[in-house]
């Protein structure tokens, strides 16, 4: 049997994967109110609670990168998955900080390895040109998610209550690996599945070197001794606080500076997410319309990056000057997310832009690996800022912005492969 696109069927399987990814990460935000109010714990509790699953998924990027260099994209995924769904169900049972925190300790470890592996899988299934909106979509199912999970979230738990919820979101990850298993049945050079035009048109669209057989990936101190990697690296640590501000904090300012409730929270938290969809594969197709067009990775990458860096800025500036209602305020983070989006899933390509190989794991997981520590610094400021207004706090993350964007000018000044620049 050959199936024409597996390439898409690949990554459209890993969108789902990262759908399911952020329904499970949003169930506790969403239904904190529910959970404080019946365990009698604090705004304090839940922001330990998140930073220590921040830590545990900071972990587990560096780590995750590693084991799927190691154990291939296929076996990865089940690792990863499985992991997630089970932590996910269990937290049901959870009583108090510490039985929490467990459970989101394995639940980080689980989710962190969904980034890597979507790098490392576009990097194996997709040509350059390609690859941009290949991360698009991937990243689409994060938006995707956190525009499901309110209204779903909200749903079962007014029919269920939060124990019950939990393990139904949680059994979502196990289902998801039956058709994965099916499917990828291995890489593009060895799947029974794909048609040989495919098959000819991904490797001819790839750097020479990642198509040699048996190639080793290079240590991370050897990538790290390239000035390239650390501009993914500054550029996710700067970045990566204003997506996880939202996904992190957005119910409970919006319970705090509205009143809402957990209905209330689902009908307006998943607007934004909208906007955040739509830029993820808006800014794969801009970059990959661009390299169609002629242009350089390094002028497409770099282009579709500061228009999102603009965006995201000027969002923010909003949020401070005219968010004086709550839709006022949702639509704004709309256009915020739509901007990170837009340059995260580039950014997010570099790797595979850098290295080949087995050396694209390890970058992009030690990549999230920083980015999340710049998140877990921001959630110990968050609550003892927000005591007073969260103003400072959109103040702050504006200003990284910028930050971002220019540290891939000043570290990638062309994007291409290393070893071309020795």
């Amino acid at each position: 049997m050959k199936l024409k696109g597996l390439r898409w069927w690949m990554i459209g399987l890993i969108g789902l994967a990262t759908v399911i990814n952020y329904i499970d990460r949003s169930t506790l935000a969403m239904m904190w109110p529910s959970i404080a109010e019946d365990l009698d714990m604090t705004k304090n509790d839940y922001a330990l609670i998140l930073n220590v699953f921040m830590v545990a998924y900071a972990f587990g990027q560096s780590i995750s990168g590693r084991i799927f260099d190691k154990i291939g994209t296929r076996m990865g995924y089940v690792f990863a998955v499985g992991l997630w769904g089970i932590s996910s169900f269990m937290h049901a049972f959870a009583r108090g900080i510490l039985s929490f925190s467990f459970f989101r300790v394995t639940l980080g470890l689980g989710e962190a390895g969904n980034w890597p592996g979507a790098a490392k899988n576009n990097a194996e299934w997709f040509p350059i040109k390609e690859r941009a909106i290949a991360q698009g979509i991937f990243n689409a199912g994060a938006s995707l998610g956190a525009v499901i999970a309110p209204p779903l979230i909200a749903i079962l738990w007014a029919a269920f209550g939060w124990q019950v919820t939990f393990m139904i979101v949680g059994s979502f990850g196990l289902i998801w690996l039956i058709p994965w298993l099916i499917i990828h049945k291995a890489g593009p050079k060895k799947h029974p599945w794909i048609t040989k035009e495919e098959q000819e048109y991904i490797m001819s669209g790839q750097h020479k070197k990642e198509n040699v057989e048996g190639q080793k990936g290079l240590s991370l101190k050897k990538i790290l001794s390239y000035r390239e990697s650390w501009a993914v690296l500054a550029s996710r640590f700067f970045l990566e606080p204003l997506w996880w501000l939202f996904v992190g904090w957005m119910p409970l300012y919006l319970a705090e500076v509205y009143g809402f409730d957990v209905k209330q929270i689902g009908f307006f938290a998943w607007v934004p997410y909208v906007g955040a969809a739509i830029g993820s594969v808006y800014g794969g197709y801009f970059s990959g319309n661009m390299i169609k067009k002629g242009a350089s990775i390094d002028k497409a990458r770099k282009t579709a990056i500061t228009i999102g860096g603009i965006i995201m800025f000027l969002g923010l500036v909003a949020t401070i000057l005219i968010a004086d209602t709550p839709l006022k305020f949702v639509v704004i983070v709309a256009f915020i997310l739509f901007g990170f989006q837009f340059a995260i899933g580039n950014i997010q390509t570099l790797p595979s832009d850098l290295f080949y190989g087995k050396s694209v794991g390890t970058l992009a997981g030690f990549g999230g690996s920083v980015g999340v520590f710049s998140v877990i610094i921001m959630n110990f400021l968050v609550p003892i800022i927000s005591a007073y207004s969260y103003v400072p706090i959109f103040v702050m993350i504006a200003a990284f912005v910028p930050l971002g964007i220019t540290a891939i000018y000043l570290l990638a000044r062309k994007i291409k492969p290393v070893e071309e620049t020795e």
